[in-house]
């Protein structure tokens, strides 16, 4: 286990740069200054999401969950839209402990555009300042009040899939778990993009990547954490707030879940997707050779991020269009 799978060629060229700005083991001491944005967090504007107009922008203000504060919603919809509309809820990765509703937008009005799609994402409070269940909380309400409100938006209600990635995969997994358990919308598909799913920390690609690419054991253990505190690792976390935890996963939309194989999340991923196919569910696996967390955000350009991106693109295909 002490032997890690090597990093695909193109990609550790690119992580040894990316390395001087985002070191592999975060502690909570670097949580305010990974906040601070810059080149680890690039801000996106109203402008880059209008794409020279072919989306309107909006953020609306919705009610929390249960008398929980009020959240934001980033929408995004196409001003000439061809079809019947669907819409892709995105919950936004950051470990639990950073990021916002634009960390990942991108993708997602990559995705709208092809499929013609409304994109929401969801403004979630953050942990440590917002421990479980603050966070999923804030995205479940975002999720009922985009299905309640499909008409308004113009989107089906019948087309509607959640999408994230890392800590965003995880809200997902989790709120599509909720929704299940709940009585909440019925939802198409899931999108888990290297899912953070458990927060028990010790498989053997968490011990293998501990110290390498990119959020290792020990920024694991910091965003787990902040999230639950001393109950992280023990015996009584919900899978609301780990899915990994969860008993039970049969009834579920279908998922597509990919994850690199140098990475701390590979195998908690690749467990879920088998567990989803031992409950009798539908699950579309990739594990990228070489890829570190993040991979194909980080350096789009590389041969194996347009592969991973690729995938997804024909899951999605396979999915709307069936």
């Amino acid at each position: 286990m002490s032997i890690a799978p090597p990093f695909d060629p193109e990609l550790s060229a690119a992580l040894s740069v990316i390395g001087e700005q985002l070191p592999p083991a975060l502690t909570p001491e670097m949580i305010p200054l990974m906040r601070g944005g810059g080149e680890v967090l690039p801000a996106i504007s109203d402008d880059e999401l209008r794409r020279d107009g072919r989306f309107t922008v909006e953020e609306r203000s919705v009610p929390g969950l249960d008398g929980d504060p009020d959240i934001s919603l980033l929408i995004c919809r196409p001003t000439a839209p061809t079809g019947t509309l669907g819409c892709v809820y995105h919950t936004h990765g950051g470990g639990m402990i950073i990021g916002d509703n634009r960390l990942g937008v991108t993708e997602m009005l990559d995705y709208a555009e092809r499929f013609s799609l409304v994109v929401v994402s969801v403004e979630y409070r953050l942990a440590p300042e917002t421990p479980h269940p603050g966070p999923v909380n804030d995205c479940y309400a975002g999720l009922l009040w985009t299905a309640a409100h499909a008409g308004e938006l113009g989107f089906d209600p019948g087309r509607l899939v959640v999408a994230g990635a890392s800590a965003g995969g995880g809200l997902a997994a989790a709120i599509t778990l909720m929704a299940r358990d709940l009585g909440g919308p019925a939802l198409l598909g899931q999108l888990l993009i290297c899912p953070m799913l458990d927060d028990r920390n010790e498989s053997p690609s968490a011990v293998q990547m501990a110290g390498r690419g990119i959020w290792d054991r020990t920024a694991n253990a910091t965003g787990w954490g902040a999230l639950l505190g001393a109950a992280a690792g023990g015996p009584d976390v919900s899978p609301y707030a780990a899915p990994a935890r969860a008993t039970d996963l049969s009834n579920l939309p279908p998922a597509f879940i990919d994850v690199g194989s140098a990475e701390t999340f590979r195998d908690e991923d690749v467990t879920y997707a088998s567990r989803i196919w031992q409950a009798g569910g539908r699950a579309e696996l990739h594990v990228w050779p070489g890829g570190f967390h993040g991979f194909d955000g980080m350096a789009p350009a590389a041969a194996l991020s347009q592969d991973a991106r690729q995938a997804r693109v024909r899951w999605l295909d396979r999915l709307l269009n069936a």
